[in-house]
This record gives C-alpha cells, sequence and structure tokens, in this order.
C-alpha cells in the first residue's frame, strides 16, 4: 500500500491538464511570438490559459505574466520593484518566508537595502501592529507569505495588506500554497503582486504566474523578445502553461467541495494522532491551509531521531511526507522556520509535515495514522534501549 502525503510539495498533474498538454505538443506547438498560423494558434492557447489562470484570483488576463514557476515569479515581484530603484531603499518581508523571498531578499541586503524581518508568534503569525511599526518612508515593498508551507499556518494578509497601502507601499504576497485551496478575489484582496505555482494545483510543473496589479512597476529580470508585456522575456512553455491553465480552471470550479473534504481528513488525521506522546502540533489550528498538518518530536536529538529518520521510515513502509530541517553535506540543520516562531536547535530538528491532496482517502488517514504510531513507538523504544 502506497499513500503520498506530500500534496504542499507537489501534487500529481491531473488528466485535464495532461490531455491539454498533449494537444499542444501534436498540434499547437508553434512559437506563440510568430505571425503566421501556427504561431497564432499557439498564442490562442497561452492567452486562454491566461483567462483560466486569471480567472482562479478573479483579476483580468493583461495582469497575469506567466513564468516558470513560483520561485520566478517571487523573484520577478522582490527584485523587478526593487530595481526601479537607483539607490537601495527599505524593504519588509516576515521571519517565515519560503526561501525563494528571503534569499532575493538577502542579496539585496548584501547590495545595501535595508530589511526588516517581522517576527511572528508561536503559531508563526505576524502581528499587524509589528508591520505598523515596521513601515518607514522609504519602505518600497512589503512581502508576506500568504500560507506557509511548512507549518500551515495562514497570514492575516488581507489585513497587512491595507496597513501597507495607507503608507503607499507596495505589497507582494506568496500565495503558492493558497491558489486552488482557498479562495483569492484580488478585487476584495488589495494586494500589487501575488505568486502562484501550477505544480501546487495539480498542474505540470515548470510553469508559474506573477499577478501584477494594473499599474504596478516592474523592471524585468530577463532580456530578450519582450514576451509577457516585456516582463518576461522567452518563448512561453506553451504545453506548460496550457496544462496551467486548464488546472487552475478546474481547481476554481472544485476549491469549496474540495476545501471542505480535505478540513474534514485533516481534523479525522490531527484526532488519531493526538494522544501520541512527543508529537506535538506546529502552526496556528485556526488560521490554518486545509490541507496541511505539520508537527516536531519533542524527543528530536538531530543525530538518531529527528523528521529526517521519521520520513525514511514512513517511506519503507510506503507512505509519503516530508521534514522541515535541510540536510546540508551530510548534516542536518534546523528548520528556519520552527526557529523564527521560537522552537529550540533540537526542536527545529524534528519538524515534520503531511499534506493532503485529492487522491487522499480516510482509509488513508487511518492507515498513515496507526503505521505513524507504530514507528515512533518503535524509533523511541530503540532510542530507550541504546542510552
Amino acid at each position: 500500500m502506497q499513500i503520498y502525503l506530500d500534496y504542499s510539495a507537489t501534487t500529481p498533474t491531473r488528466p485535464e491538464a495532461i490531455a491539454a498538454m498533449q494537444a499542444v505538443l501534436t498540434q499547437e506547438w508553434g512559437n506563440p511570438s510568430s505571425l503566421h498560423e501556427w504561431g497564432n494558434r499557439a498564442a490562442l492557447v497561452v492567452e486562454t490559459a491566461r483567462m483560466q489562470v486569471a480567472g482562479l484570483i478573479n483579476a483580468v488576463p493583461e495582469s497575469i505574466i506567466f513564468t516558470s514557476g513560483g520561485t520566478e515569479a517571487d523573484n520577478l515581484a522582490i527584485m523587478g520593484v526593487a530595481r526601479c530603484y537607483s539607490v537601495p531603499q527599505h524593504i519588509i518581508i516576515s521571519s517565515v518566508e519560503h526561501s525563494a523571498i528571503s534569499e532575493p531578499v538577502r542579496m539585496l541586503e548584501s547590495w545595501g537595502w535595508d530589511v526588516t524581518r517581522l517576527g511572528v508568534d508561536g503559531q508563526g503569525r505576524v502581528n499587524p501592529e509589528d508591520l505598523k511599526s515596521a513601515l518607514r518612508h522609504n519602505t518600497v515593498l512589503v512581502s508576506v507569505i500568504y500560507g506557509q508551507s511548512e507549518i500551515g499556518t495562514v497570514q492575516p494578509i488581507l489585513e497587512l495588506c491595507k496597513i501597507a497601502k495607507l503608507h503607499n507601499a507596495l505589497f507582494h504576497t506568496d500565495a503558492v500554497q493558497i491558489a486552488g485551496r482557498l479562495e483569492i478575489d484580488v478585487n476584495n484582496l488589495p494586494v500589487d503582486l501575488l505568486s502562484i505555482s501550477s505544480h501546487k494545483l495539480y498542474g505540470p510543473l515548470g510553469a508559474g504566474a506573477l499577478y501584477v496589479r494594473p499599474g504596478v512597476e516592474l523592471i524585468p529580470l530577463l532580456g530578450g523578445g519582450g514576451q509577457e508585456k516585456k516582463l518576461r522575456s522567452g518563448t512561453q512553455a506553451t504545453p506548460a502553461i496550457a496544462g496551467f491553465g486548464v488546472a487552475a480552471e478546474l481547481a476554481g470550479k472544485e476549491l469549496e467541495e474540495e476545501r471542505l473534504r480535505l478540513i474534514k481528513l485533516r481534523d479525522r488525521l490531527f484526532s488519531l494522532l493526538a494522544d501520541i506522546p512527543g508529537l506535538i502540533p506546529t502552526g496556528d489550528m485556526i488560521h490554518r491551509l486545509p490541507h496541511h498538518l505539520s508537527f516536531y518530536l519533542e524527543y528530536a536529538d538531530g543525530e538518531k531521531i529527528s523528521g529526517k529518520t521519521l520520513v525514511r521510515q514512513l517511506n519503507l513502509a510506503g507512505i509519503g511526507i516530508s521534514a522541515g530541517a535541510a540536510c546540508n553535506s551530510g548534516k542536518l540543520s534546523p528548520s528556519p522556520i520552527l526557529l523564527a516562531m521560537g522552537y529550540s536547535q533540537k526542536a527545529a530538528l524534528g519538524g515534520i509535515r503531511l499534506s493532503l491532496g485529492k487522491q487522499t482517502t480516510e482509509a488513508d488517514i487511518d492507515w498513515t495514522a496507526m503505521v505513524l504510531k507504530q514507528v515512533l513507538q518503535r524509533l523511541v523504544n530503540v532510542e530507550l534501549v541504546r542510552s
């Protein structure tokens, strides 16, 4: 029996998206920038997908810029704003950003930009009052992740965005974990920039999008042919974009029903695991992604027992989950997200994540709970015997 519970990492490409990609690869394979019939047909594919992706967040199609994925969308947002200024300014992010935000911001910092990293509470949430205090006269951009991929916490984005707008700062959010799982309406959520990834909502790998509110100026990262409103040069990956569009449209249609189903399964698994000693939930239990569970192992030591250990053990049992700690050169590094939330170094080595999706059933949940209990019991008993 194999059970995949790592949907926050990637989702399987849905059949409808694969069919759309196959049609492009075999029939609409022209260059979308070409003026002849073959190019026109490919361009129509791209523009259809643009409308489909825009529909998912209730945006105008012209505001959607296709990229290679969420990371490029995040980089285009951060660096695209920064390149509009000849001298360094001030930028604000949270302390629980994905590396696709934290790394380019670290680069800006090395170039002389002032950076404020907003702290979070024990559940990983930003306090809007902290944003008010951090804003300066030269704050040009605020970027706060919408749904945190490791701990599942959903930020108060609407409130944060309103605060930033009162100070004339642009607001970006990485919505990669949110799009297709929770409703987004950019007419009610006044973000200026918003990142989406295809493979998080059952589209193919290699496609993503940045929503750019009309009137917001960015300087492109790539020089070239001027595709995507001159913001993302390079011949569009038409097959991947086509699959992305179909997946986005279907995600929007299925969103509410699937959201409720996933919450029910998520809460069932939380309940089944609640009596396991030393397995402590992380993240906000109320403001939470509908498909997401996360924990840390109270007895993690970073050597014999860690989140990585549990991932390997469950993989042997045919269950796929993920860990929060990173492995560099054979050595575990504690999760920066858990550290930012106030967890100890050892606790931050023991983080795990289980994320559910379309193929997850109630039987999967029950089996996973049983296996996880057995694995943890064996790991702890072995550790006690060794010590």
